[in-house]
């Protein structure tokens, strides 16, 4: 472990010397200052570490002495530091391994029926009452970007965003197919139907992040129509944006004017091709690992609500809940603990620091 983390306390080491002479360059001192704060829990953590690993050799070295009773207190001794070494080291992997850059952003969610039919509208409404009933629970916002709903209760495809910080981090894994079996309130012979929804988590996206050409774009608009098709605008309001080289599209009708819908497309867009480009990104380096946590594989089938057994099973941690009522208001803290730990082992086996050192 001290050799993986040596290279970071020389470097801040280094660090700590050029700011010394860094002079009136207040740029440089501004960017060397912050990758100090960037590494220096890190540092603090490994030195400590160092410490402790210094003592616990002292310790078994007065274990060997002859007189009993300081043998007896050394034993104490090695015994508390091999617990604290344990603690320091666990830590330390956790901080190496790299952090996903985007978990502190909001999200973008994108809800879209699958199979079913009318019932797999319903069941989409479903699912986005309880990601909203969620995101009550953590105390962050919602916001619907464009909807289309069916009539019935049911939304063809709802987008909306998610407020608040490290949403990203909790709600990245929620990306796949969602499958429901029931019996659907239409169904007169008590029949269980099987129906999906298909769920995309997508960080909220700055503008420098990504650069969209004018020529990649191709946008329309039109009116904006209520359930049914009726027409609830009578200026062209809502917005239409094709990206030409991918063939994505992207509309938005639920704010009052041309521009705020084109702005919420366009952010959609910029999240959607940003999450294509870190797909990409994984699936090169991280071959290995795309049958895993975090793949965000949008035909992998993640998760299945069963209602006569009230159970939800996700079949990526192969992990069941029997309390589907609960898990149906919001309450999926359970999964989300238990994909979390999951993506973390994946990572530090990435990372090659889940061997014994």
């Amino acid at each position: 472990m001290l050799d993986k983390v040596k290279p970071i306390i020389e470097r801040y080491e280094e660090i700590d010397k050029e700011l010394e002479t860094v002079g009136a360059d207040y740029q440089r001192a501004a960017d060397l200052a912050k990758e100090k704060s960037d590494i220096e829990p890190l540092v603090t953590l490994a030195r400590s570490y160092e410490q402790a690993l210094e003592e616990l050799e002292g310790a078994q070295e007065l274990a060997q002495a002859d007189d009993e009773e300081m043998v007896e207190l050394a034993k104490s001794e090695v015994e508390r530091l091999e617990v604290k070494i344990e603690n320091l080291e666990n830590r330390l992997k956790g901080m190496l391994v790299p952090k996903d850059p985007r978990d502190e952003r909001n999200v973008i969610f994108e809800i879209r029926a699958g199979t079913g039919g009318d019932e797999a509208a319903i069941f989409a409404a479903d699912l986005f009452r309880m990601y909203t009933r969620y995101a009550e629970r953590q105390r962050w916002k919602t916001e619907i970007l464009s909807q289309h709903d069916i009539g019935v209760g049911g939304y063809k495809e709802v987008t909306f965003m998610v407020k608040g910080k490290g949403a990203f981090s909790r709600l990245k894994f929620e990306s796949g197919v969602h499958r429901v079996q029931r019996v659907p309130v239409t169904e007169s012979q008590g029949r269980i139907h099987t129906s999906t929804a298909t769920v995309a988590v997508l960080a909220e996206v700055d503008d420098v992040e990504i650069d969209i050409p004018e020529k990649d774009i191709k946008m329309d608009v039109y009116k904006s129509a209520g359930a049914g098709g009726q027409s609830v605008q009578k200026n062209s309001t809502a917005v239409r944006l094709t990206h030409l080289p991918t063939g994505m599209v992207v509309q938005c009708q639920d704010e009052r004017s041309q521009l705020q819908n084109r702005l919420r497309a366009m952010s959609i867009l910029k999240a959607r091709l940003y999450e294509m480009e870190e797909e990409k990104r994984r699936s090169e380096i991280e071959e290995d690992r795309r049958s895993q946590v975090g793949t965000g594989e949008r035909s992998e089938k993640i998760r299945t609500y069963n209602y006569p057994q009230s159970r939800v099973t996700d079949h990526r941690i192969n992990y069941s809940s029997y309390n589907l009522p609960v898990v149906m208001d919001g309450d999926i803290d359970e999964f989300i603990e238990e994909l979390s730990t999951q993506d973390e082992a994946d990572r530090l086996a990435a990372a090659g620091l889940n061997g014994d050192e």
